[in-house]
């Protein structure tokens, strides 16, 4: 009969150790999966729309595309014809002159701060209302005039909002003076490193 205790009591630790094991793996399981979620949710990259889409039709869909551009009619054309989302009478709001934006080419300048060697690097954007091509012909007065105006700054001058602010318009002023035609209306900071 001394037997039956020990015999109860072993069969008590197995079910003890197998009831360890299945917690165990079940929170594994657990954790596991929170973990993939989490990745999806937060890590993975999405695939683009556009890309996913190209893939899956294949070569014939984008052979039709290229077919239908061929026969529909370009933008300009719907322009001249007075189609939605046109200034004039189409169903797309405001009147207004069309606006283009150019890049220019990065500047690299010496700042005029008298302590220290200060160098300041900018590259704009310039929205203009009138013709782009002004930019392009009048490209070493406007190198000149930028050049001349951001080397006279101070790091100072430019640590501020309100002096970044002031930079545009002043850069506006500058452009308009060496394309002789106020057609550039603003003026956008792509890049802008004080070193």
């Amino acid at each position: 009969m001394a037997d039956a205790p020990e015999a109860e009591e072993g069969k008590k630790k197995k079910k003890g150790g197998f009831l360890k094991y299945v917690i165990l793996v079940v929170l594994l399981l657990v954790l596991g999966g929170g973990g993939y979620f989490a990745y999806l949710k937060f890590f993975a990259a999405k695939p683009p729309a556009p890309a996913a889409e190209a893939t899956a039709e294949g070569q014939s869909s984008a052979e039709e595309k290229k077919a239908e551009e061929a026969h529909a009619p370009k933008a300009e054309e719907k322009k001249a014809e007075g189609g939605h989302g046109e200034a004039k009478g189409g169903h797309g709001g405001k009147d207004k002159a069309p606006s283009n934006n150019v890049p220019l080419p990065a500047f690299v300048v010496n700042l005029a701060d008298p302590n220290a060697r200060r160098y300041l690097k900018i590259v704009l954007d310039v929205e203009m209302t009138g013709n782009p091509e002004l930019l392009e012909a009048n490209m070493p007065k406007i190198r000149d005039a930028l050049l001349m105006l951001l080397s006279s700054k101070t790091s100072q001058d430019l640590g501020t909002l309100e002096g970044k602010i002031l930079l545009r318009k002043e850069i506006v002023d500058r452009l308009n003076q060496a394309i002789g035609q106020a057609k550039v209306a603003r003026v956008y900071f792509t890049d802008f490193v004080i070193q």
